[in-house]
């Protein structure tokens, strides 16, 4: 059977299977083998009594069927892998434990005066848990449970609450240590470090677009965000300003405190003569000096500008935060540092918020055990899908199919950026209707060799990527459709987080139309992303 007609039959096949509600791992590995069939054994449907006599009956284990198997094992035994389960672990324990509230309570310290502020707070707050374990439904029950009650109770619009919180809880897409890059790098051999890199200043930009709508909405409509009554005794304007600034004082202490003891390590275990002459950034002898001298400079603020009184109270005022920066400080400073990769890094950051969890007294065994049973299901339904899309991924490249669709699309008479929108709409609809895992599997591997055959100088309106960076650039272009899709009706699934948690009298249609400034304010991110393609190499 022609490869033509076998993309159609699976086309339609695939809507079908999805729309009657059977599993999307499932659902594709039925179709990986009915591909396999109509290529290379198609006369078991016309006569299925013909088993044991074609190419892939008549030597199991042989032939296409090697092929395929080898590709799934190998994809599932990469040692990246290990990361994921580790990052679920760290986001169950996090929210289950008391450092996500206590860092609400701490950002909405410091903002709460601000017209907006609750809600900029929960942006910063997503901003921060992304950074910390990059799971998104998570994030999203998380801030529903601790963010809406609040806006709702300060009279917020409730199309703007909502908005805020799965829009800003979708971040764990685009901000390391994101699952989604993970999967992606995996699946396309691209370095997870530098897809990390690459999409550190998108994911921020989006975060700073949301941030900007919610301060021009809430300066526009001040009604939508009222400020709340000031409590007697609370320091305001320029008194908690310098608060804050004892607070950072501290916490500068202690990061050149760690930076310090880096730095001794690398020198006197012979890292950096061991690393090939090419020493680690800030980890040589020579920057010993330094730490120690931003030591003494906070130290000189905290005794004589501060005072110890006011800097205890900054202190008690944004603790909440100290714990979270540690954590991401563990993870992405093992991973930047030099220290570990991303496998270890994960592993450390988890085992960084069980010791929190111990010193802050919430440790327990139900709270471990619970982390450890959401960790095993969220865990189960990502390899199931994984091997059901990498079977059928396999199974349609086996039989031609990324070619016959790459010649298809070049051939046509559009040009390179007409392309590249097209392939946004088929992301934009097939992220409204499939899990993330799905499409990275099955459409990436036969966009990105498309990508690669384009001429690269078309590519944008604003600067020129490198060859190099062509697969990095679509992870992160890729990503940030995903992004879009957390949102997108009829099954964005950030509307069934938050409607798990959220009051009975907002209704699913009420999520969805909260929704629609912020698909708006993504598609503006995406665009960026397309007119100007060197941002994702600004740090590379």
């Amino acid at each position: 059977m022609d490869i033509g007609t076998i993309s159609l039959v699976l086309m339609l096949a695939l809507i079908l299977l999805l729309a009657i509600g059977m599993p999307l791992g499932l659902a594709s590995a039925s179709l990986a083998v009915l591909v396999l069939v109509m290529k290379f054994e198609p006369t078991l449907l016309s006569n299925p009594m013909s088993f044991g006599e074609g190419i892939l009956t008549s030597r199991p284990g042989t032939g296409p069927l090697y092929i395929l198997t080898q590709k799934i094992y190998g994809l599932l035994t990469d040692y990246v892998l290990i990361s994921i389960p580790l990052f679920i672990f760290m986001a169950a324990l996090l929210e289950r434990s008391g450092v996500a509230k206590d860092m609400y309570s701490s950002l909405n310290v410091w903002l709460s005066g601000t017209r907006g502020g609750i809600a900029i707070v929960t942006s910063i707050m997503a901003v921060i848990m992304a950074a910390m374990s990059g799971i998104i439904g998570g994030e999203v029950v998380l801030l529903g449970l601790i963010a809406l009650p609040q806006m709702l109770r300060l009279g917020y619009n409730q199309n703007l609450a909502i908005g805020v919180i799965c829009a800003s809880g979708s971040l764990g897409t685009m901000i390391p240590p994101s699952i989604v890059l993970i999967i992606y790098g995996l699946i396309t051999e691209t370095s997870i470090k530098a897809l990390f890199t690459a999409s550190f200043l998108p994911g921020f930009m989006l975060a700073t677009f949301i941030i900007i709508y919610i301060i021009i909405r809430t300066q526009m409509h001040p009604e939508d965000a009222p400020l709340p009554d000031p409590v007697p005794g609370d320091p305001q304007g320029r008194e908690k300003g310098m608060l804050f600034a004892a607070f950072l004082a501290v916490v500068t202490a202690g990061f050149t405190v760690a930076l310090f003891l880096r730095a001794a390590f690398f020198e006197f275990t012979g890292a950096n003569a061991a690393n090939e002459g090419d020493p680690f950034a800030l980890g040589t002898a020579d920057w010993l000096p330094w730490f120690a001298g931003v030591f003494l400079l906070m130290l000189a603020l905290m005794q004589f500008v501060f005072g110890w009184a006011n800097t205890r109270t900054g202190w008690n005022m944004g603790k909440g935060l100290v714990a979270p920066i540690v954590v991401i400080g563990v993870v992405m400073g093992s991973i930047y540092g030099g220290i570990t990769g991303i496998t270890e890094a994960a592993g450390m950051g988890a085992f960084a918020v069980l010791v929190i969890a111990i010193l802050r007294g919430e440790a327990s065994w139900d709270l471990i055990w619970d982390s450890l049973m959401r960790t095993l299901k969220s865990t189960g339904t990502i390899i199931w899908v994984t091997i059901g899309a990498a079977a059928l991924a396999g199974a349609y490249t086996i039989a031609g199919g990324p070619t016959y669709v790459a010649d298809f699309i070049v051939g046509t008479d559009l040009p390179t950026m007409g392309i590249i929108l097209a392939m946004m709409l088929i992301l934009l609809f097939m992220g409204a209707f499939m899990d993330w895992v799905g499409i990275v599997l099955l459409i990436i591997p036969v966009f990105l060799p498309i990508i690669r055959r384009l001429p690269i100088e078309e590519i944008g309106f604003i600067g020129q990527l490198e060859p190099q960076h062509i697969a990095i650039w679509f992870g992160v272009v890729f990503c940030m459709n995903m992004q879009v899709s957390f949102l997108s009706p009829p099954f964005g699934p950030a509307a069934f987080y938050l409607k798990s948690v959220a009051p009975p009298h907002i209704s699913l249609t009420d999520i969805f139309r909260g929704f629609l400034p912020f698909i708006g304010i993504q598609l503006c991110a995406l665009s960026v992303l397309l007119i100007w393609p060197n941002i994702v190499t600004l740090l590379l």
